[in-house]
């Protein structure tokens, strides 16, 4: 009786050869896997947004012109200026002023357009078109109608109410004259987020709520106002941030004027930097706006995340 020959061992698995290359092999299986799809992007988004903010930086830090002729560095001077220019906020109390009045009307007007639109049974489809299209009207075409109807001679607006009121003549009137030409040209947007948001509300609910007595108003309290809770959230820091960048139909209307007593921050900045050629103090000046529209973004952030773990808790 012969002894059986042990088994071969089996061939050991080949050690795994080290990773060569470095940072350009792990770039070239980035482009394996997609990048090539990604970097069009990529290059435009460091050309058109990264590099203008830090290049703008950099001019606020210099004091130069547009052509770039005698820059002289100056550290934080341009900033110690802006906190001693009168100008620049009372341009920024004007664009705070009209936030301040326009937030609050887009949501409610907003919201009442879409219950409207929403409960119509017939022709949804013209008060659907009616309320959002002036919200597709090029900005320059809506500051020409505007300040038609507000000619104080031959205007619509005053024609019609038989009274002479100075829209784009005295301040108060001017300032409430740009916040009802804006709520009219882009109360639409939010109307459509509204429309939307009523639409996925289920409908078992309100024939919950009917067949236990809740009339109208109720409804409309206690279910319809929490159901669309996230979108009016979602609306005011939209037209929050929207508002303190405004510029296009306040300056095509009136020029921000009379006395400047509707120039928002954006129009002032802009006069500082292609009027009086100081790029470097506009570049502060944008700055500084900068930082107050991502306040604004992180405190809506926070009211978030706060809410939601009230919720959860």
């Amino acid at each position: 009786m012969t002894a059986l020959a042990p088994a071969p061992a089996p061939p050991a698995a080949p050690a795994e050869a080290p990773e060569r290359g470095g940072a350009r092999a792990r770039l070239g299986r980035l482009f394996q896997h997609g990048g090539w799809f990604v970097a069009p992007f990529l290059v435009f988004y460091g050309l058109f947004l990264l590099w203008p903010l830090v290049s703008g930086l950099w001019y606020s830090l210099n004091e130069t012109n547009l052509a770039g002729i005698n820059t002289e560095f100056i550290g934080l001077g341009n900033y110690r200026e802006a906190l001693g220019d009168d100008q620049l906020w009372d341009s920024l109390g004007n664009t705070l002023k009209f936030t301040a009045m326009i937030t609050p009307l887009i949501v409610v007007v907003a919201f009442f357009l879409a219950l409207l639109a929403h409960s119509i049974k017939r022709g949804k489809w013209f008060w659907r078109l009616a309320f959002f299209a002036p919200f597709l009207l090029p900005s320059a075409v809506m500051a020409d109608l505007w300040r038609w109807l507000y000619e104080p001679d031959f205007g619509l607006i005053n024609n019609t109410i038989d009274e002479r009121v100075p829209w784009l003549l005295e301040g108060d009137w001017a300032m409430f004259s740009m916040v009802l030409a804006t709520l009219w040209w882009t109360v639409g947007f939010s109307f459509l987020l509204y429309l939307a948001a009523l639409q996925s509300i289920p409908g078992h609910l309100y024939e919950a709520a009917a067949l236990d007595g809740a009339g109208p108003w109720r409804r409309m309290r206690h279910i319809t106002v929490p159901m669309v809770r996230n979108i009016t959230g979602l609306i005011v820091v939209l037209q929050i941030l929207a508002s303190l960048q405004v510029f296009d139909q306040i300056f095509l209307i009136n020029e921000g004027g009379p006395n400047n007593e509707t120039r928002p921050v954006v129009q002032y900045i802009i006069q500082q930097g292609f009027t009086g050629y100081r790029i470097g103090y506009a570049s502060a000046l944008s700055y500084i706006v900068f930082v107050l529209i991502v306040a604004v973004t992180l405190a809506r952030l926070w009211l978030v995340r706060n809410r939601s773990e009230g919720n959860a808790v």
